[in-house]
């Protein structure tokens, strides 16, 4: 990865002079496969992002998007790349970077996780170019570090082995799956409370599997075991019944009702949550992301962190958003699992824990290290064509 860096009269004469991918499929640590009501996630069809300047400056970016859940993959991605925004954007000035966004969607329809890899690749390269890590780019950070927590599903021997292995990442804070069949959801609740204890924490999501007389007798069913908060419990467009859960004495956090601004104010105005999981891929890049956490905030609602199962490269860029999130929850951990999840990260580690992404099971950190802070692998970059 190059570390040219600029200064900003250099970076508002740069142009964008390439746009490089390469698709990754990481093996999924099998005792963490998440299984929920929207299917399982076992395979990342993934698409890793070099974008380069015309004066030397990259930036790199991973769209980390599942057709179960997104509609949205390696292949897509790399389809519209081509056919879209590689040619709308290749010769067009990285700054404005918002600019940048505003020409994908004049392109593009829909496809918010393609766009988010390619905005994170630019806003990685623009805050390179200015020396600084991406958070002071956006005009944090607010905090020092974010808590963090791990999902477990299943039932049985499958559950216990999952816990065991987050546990021995260091993961202290979890989410269970939920929203399918309600015997077997208040059982894996039971377990996974005997299995951590009475003092850990651990939250609900139901993908949005639950009608709302279910959702409403689950909490009544589960509340022994001291939940901590309730994600999408009914379908995303059921915003009345999404207010109507609010009374039922859990956090309430709206995740497939809220991709982009417009869902995030139709939340707001039909009261549908107390907390907003934000993703990258689902807002359409960080800046994006950053937009709508300020928007929550001043109509009074948290944020986290969501997660579609991100590489090293989306990680570190949750984290970089995250620390400057207004809003963001301390009481509710995110959802920032980076390397954890596979059995092999993309990142190269010696870059890591050494400047730009500090992450444990039990937090995540940035460094001083500009942009995103991170640099691919040595094969990965190879693929990708970079000079360094």
């Amino acid at each position: 990865m190059s570390s040219v860096t600029g200064t900003a009269g250099g970076l508002r004469r740069a142009t964008i002079a390439e746009i490089n991918t390469v698709k990754i499929n990481p093996t999924v640590r099998p005792e963490l496969v998440v299984s929920g009501a929207r299917g399982t996630h076992d395979v990342s069809n993934f698409l890793l992002i070099r974008i380069v300047t015309s004066d030397g400056v990259e930036g790199i970016g991973e769209v980390s998007a599942t057709l179960t859940w997104s509609g949205e993959d390696s292949f897509t991605a790399e389809r519209v790349i081509d056919a879209a925004l590689r040619p709308a954007l290749i010769g067009a000035p990285l700054v404005p970077v918002v600019a940048l966004e505003e020409r994908m969607d004049r392109v593009l329809a829909g496809n918010p996780f393609t766009k988010a890899g390619i905005a994170t690749a630019l806003w990685d390269a623009y805050a390179r170019g200015l020396g600084v890590p991406l958070a002071v780019a956006l005009g944090g950070p607010l905090r020092d570090e974010i808590r963090v927590k791990c999902s477990l599903s299943g039932n049985g021997d499958r559950l216990e082995t999952g816990y065991r292995r987050a546990r021995d990442a260091g993961f202290e804070a979890f989410k269970i799956k939920i929203g399918m069949d309600l015997d077997g959801d208040v059982d894996r609740l039971r377990q996974a409370r005997d299995l951590a204890g009475p003092d850990a924490f651990i939250g609900l999501d139901a993908n949005g599997g639950y009608d709302r007389d279910t959702a409403r007798r689950a909490v009544q069913r589960m509340a022994e075991y001291d939940p901590a908060f309730l994600e999408q419990p009914v379908q995303p467009t059921d915003l009345a019944g999404m207010a109507a859960m609010r009374s039922l004495g859990l956090p309430i956090i709206a995740d497939e009702s809220v991709f982009g601004t417009a869902d995030l104010m139709a939340v707001i105005a039909a009261g549908a949550a107390d907390v907003i999981s934000l993703y990258i891929g689902k807002s359409g890049g960080p800046g994006r992301a950053l937009q709508m956490a300020t928007l929550a905030a001043a109509a009074g609602i948290g944020v986290i962190i969501g997660s579609n199962g991100e590489l090293g490269v989306g990680a570190a860029a949750q984290t970089q958003v995250a620390v400057a999130a207004p809003g963001l929850r301390t009481d509710i951990p995110s959802d920032i699992i980076g390397a954890h999840y596979y059995q092999q990260d993309v990142l190269d580690q010696r870059e890591v824990f050494g400047g730009g992404l500090d992450l444990t099971g039990l937090r995540a950190r940035i460094g001083d290290a500009p942009g995103l802070g991170v640099a691919l692998r040595a094969d990965l970059a190879a693929a990708l064509g970079s000079r360094a």
